[in-house]
């Protein structure tokens, strides 16, 4: 088995491990309410900027992956998140939570986004790099399956502060991992990228990473094919992790269901959403990615607009439907859209994706505001949830507005 897939199986891993930071958001919102008196709103601010950060730092990780390795940046960003989560154990006070949530874990989570991912599967593979990165993609959404019913039972039972800290030991339980079974380039044991017709020599580090990545950028935005994938992918984020990931729990508590059977729904989606993004990998290999990211909006956003007549107190049979169908959809436009940066800008595509990467959280971080912000103002989150449906059918018409031919950007700065 060529060496590739170890690699591959190092970073599913390791994306695991650090996985259980997404799945603590939604169990917390409830509990802090209870304990501290915060408003929904505050405490989907936390959020907001916990995913903002996610976003905005990922092209940067990119670019600093290409400077100091691989290794060394998730290592870095492993023991940040671990430090940003411990410490929420001692908060008293709102400017706290969105220091050590929002602003150290965001940090961290954003140097392990899917920029990670990215920068694995281009140099490391030539062929099969749908697949993979649909593999790589659905590690998150394991972690989530591992991760969410222990969370929400140590929350209902002991407490948020206890899974808080499991979050913080998870991180850490992972650096050694990293260090020791990861590496950063094919030239480093002396083999050629799983499918390379040859030898591909290990480029030197480049520096000057910031300018480099903001170079990326001033290049990418002239272009359609930037804005048109970055709002698609802001779309995408507003309508996942920002509403269903941090708002699904409390909405499904509102109509009387226990905590841990909405996590643990929360977490069937999970298991799909590993079907689903390697299906989706898979199909990428083999069609058009534009109409493929057509297709997963417009079903979403059925699924979405379907959503508030299936919450309830109990699990029936049309709520299991929504979770299959909408698990199968989670993040299978990740591929696809990975493969139309590669497609369209080249070497520079795993920084142009970590900027896409970041519209995608921004528009998450908007939702898990504006949700919170709608429950506390309304009463429910119905509103929410169509207006995300609404988004994303016009997200699946903005997919087919992708141009075919490759956009011409000029060469990075060094």
């Amino acid at each position: 088995m060529h060496r590739a897939w170890f690699v591959a199986a190092v970073t599913f891993v390791t994306i695991i491990g650090a996985a259980a930071f997404r799945s603590l958001p939604g169990l917390l919102i409830d509990p802090l309410h209870q304990e501290f008196g915060w408003s929904r709103g505050t405490i989907g601010a936390a959020v907001s900027i916990n995913l903002a950060l996610y976003g905005l730092t990922a092209p940067f990780a990119a670019a600093l992956m290409d400077r100091f390795g691989i290794r060394r940046v998730v290592a870095v960003a492993l023991t940040v998140i671990a430090v940003g989560s411990g410490l929420t154990v001692w908060m008293t006070a709102a400017w706290q939570l969105w220091l050590c949530w929002g602003l150290l874990v965001g940090l961290g989570s954003g140097s392990m986004a899917l920029a990670f991912a990215a920068t694995v599967t281009n140099r490391w593979f030539t062929e099969r790099r749908g697949l993979v990165s649909g593999i790589l993609t659905a590690a998150s959404a394991s972690g989530q399956l591992i991760f969410l019913p222990v969370l929400s039972w140590i929350v209902e039972h002991h407490s948020w502060r206890p899974a808080a800290v499991t979050v913080a030991l998870a991180a850490l339980a992972v650096v050694p991992f990293v260090w020791i079974l990861l590496r950063d380039h094919p030239a480093d044991i002396g083999v050629k990228p799983y499918g390379a017709g040859e030898f591909v020599p290990k480029p030197p580090p480049v520096t000057g990473a910031a300018r480099r990545t903001l170079a990326v950028l001033s290049t990418a935005v002239r272009t359609g094919t930037f804005w048109l994938l970055a709002g698609t992918f802001a779309i995408c984020g507003a309508s996942t992790n920002g509403l269903v990931q941090t708002h699904f729990v409390p909405a499904e508590h509102d109509h009387g269901m226990p905590v841990t059977t909405a996590a643990s729904l929360l977490a069937v989606i999970g298991v799909f959403d590993v079907a689903g993004t390697i299906a989706s990998g898979w199909f990428t290999d083999r069609f058009e990615p534009r109409r493929l990211l057509a297709v997963y909006y417009a079903l979403r956003g059925l699924s979405l607009l379907f959503l508030p007549m299936l919450l309830g107190p109990a699990v029936h049979p049309p709520m299991l439907f929504f979770i299959v169908f909408y698990g199968l959809d989670w993040v299978a436009t990740v591929p696809p859209t990975l493969a139309l940066c590669r497609e369209q800008f080249g070497e520079d595509s795993a920084i142009v994706f970590g900027w896409v990467l970041a519209s995608h959280q921004i528009g998450a971080a908007l939702v898990a505001y504006l949700g919170g912000l709608a429950r506390d103002v309304f009463g429910s989150y119905d509103l929410v949830w169509y207006a995300s449906g609404s988004l994303c059918a016009a997200a699946a018409l903005m997919s087919l507005m992708i141009r075919r031919a490759p956009a011409v950007v000029r060469p990075a700065l060094a």
